[in-house]
């Protein structure tokens, strides 16, 4: 396992020139290279070092867990700059994504009072990001047991959507569920909405009570050790009507077509092109408004996104979704999503539910 974290701390080192250091204070980003997760602190990389900050909160648990030398600090800037010192440090790279602009400021004042230059320009962002893109065997395996933990917890929420059940008890039932089989969290908050609300993307959950011959779409996803799923599913309440099927048969036939043209080599923009068209040719074009996927890993979105901006090809060990959807305001909306992994020559899918319409 040292190895491993080894690896990933070598894509930072490689990026570092003489005399430079990177500053790392992304909690997901410090877990990712040490495999301690926490909620403060920062892990500082040089090219003959690797040393995590924390404060007395987590140095027991840092020091067990974390896969580099863990220290206590009291104050975060004088620590650092012992460390900076100790190895003739004359520039620090941040991460600028997370960083506030008075952390931004502090850190530069602080540094060049003693003739170090801190800068957080986004290059060190993107060398993190070319490191995660690409899951390991261990990432791999994490993904999948999440997966697995949110699949049993909604095929056991299904028993529980009937007419007269509001949204907020199915959300609470499902996180539960979840939270019982070993996710540690959920991936970000449920979307568990019927009716004419399923026309909203990322509509939240009320105490609006499901009814029969309604949509009922449930958004969601676990995380365990750090990594989370992702996956849609759009069932319907007693019955549907000719107009509700045939929405999501066009759905469903944009989706299958997009797994289908997933694998090495294929450019993000095609497989979202390959959706969108079936829909816009459907007559539904103006209400699929968003990409077709993204990438899922430690973060719910991250690298790379599958839309109609992005040159990105796929490559093996990237993890993605496909999810296309229709949205129609005051109606109805569908959308299935699954979650995946780029292989040697096509795709892995964590998803193991049926998508064809389920009546309830």
């Amino acid at each position: 396992m040292k190895e491993l974290f080894d690896k990933r701390i070598n894509t930072v080192k490689a990026f570092l020139k003489k005399a430079e250091a990177a500053l790392i204070t992304n909690e997901v980003n410090i877990g990712y290279f040490t495999g301690f997760f926490h909620s403060e602190g920062a892990l500082l990389v040089t090219q003959n070092s690797v040393t995590l900050f924390v404060d007395f909160r987590y140095i027991e648990a840092a020091q067990k867990k974390a896969r580099c030398k863990a220290v206590c600090f009291q104050k975060l800037s004088g620590s650092l700059l012992e460390a900076l010192k100790a190895e003739s440090v004359k520039t620090v790279i941040a991460e600028a994504e997370h960083m506030t602009v008075s952390r931004f400021d502090f850190f530069k004042k602080t540094f060049a009072e003693n003739d170090i230059d801190f800068t957080a320009d986004g290059t060190l962002d993107k060398q993190i990001g070319k490191s995660r893109i690409i899951k390991d065997k261990t990432e791999f395996e994490k993904i999948a047991k999440a997966q697995q933990i949110a699949e049993q917890a909604y095929l056991e929420l299904l028993n529980d959507i009937k007419p007269g059940v509001s949204e907020r008890e199915l959300s609470a039932k499902l996180e539960y569920y979840m939270k019982l089989r070993g996710a540690e969290d959920i991936s970000f908050d449920l979307i568990t909405i019927t009716g004419k609300k399923t026309s909203l993307p990322h509509g939240v959950p009320s105490f609006d009570t499901v009814a029969e011959g309604d949509f009922f779409t449930c958004d969601f996803g676990a995380v365990y050790e750090g990594y989370h799923s992702d996956t849609t599913r759009t069932v319907a309440v007693g019955h549907a009507t000719d107009e509700m099927r045939g929405i999501y048969e066009i759905v469903l036939r944009a989706q299958l077509a997009a797994l289908e043209k997933i694998k090495p080599g294929a450019k993000c923009s095609e497989v979202d092109k390959t959706a969108r068209d079936i829909i816009t040719e459907a007559g539904y074009g103006e209400y699929f408004g968003h990409s077709t996927g993204h990438g899922v890993g430690l973060d719910i979105h991250e690298l790379p996104f599958v839309s109609s901006k992005s040159d990105t090809l796929l490559s093996k060990g990237m993890v993605i979704t496909d999810e296309p959807g229709i949205y129609l305001p005051g109606k109805f909306g569908v959308r299935i999503e699954d979650m995946l992994c780029v292989t040697e020559n096509g795709y892995h899918n964590f998803v193991n539910l049926p998508k064809e319409l389920i009546i309830l």
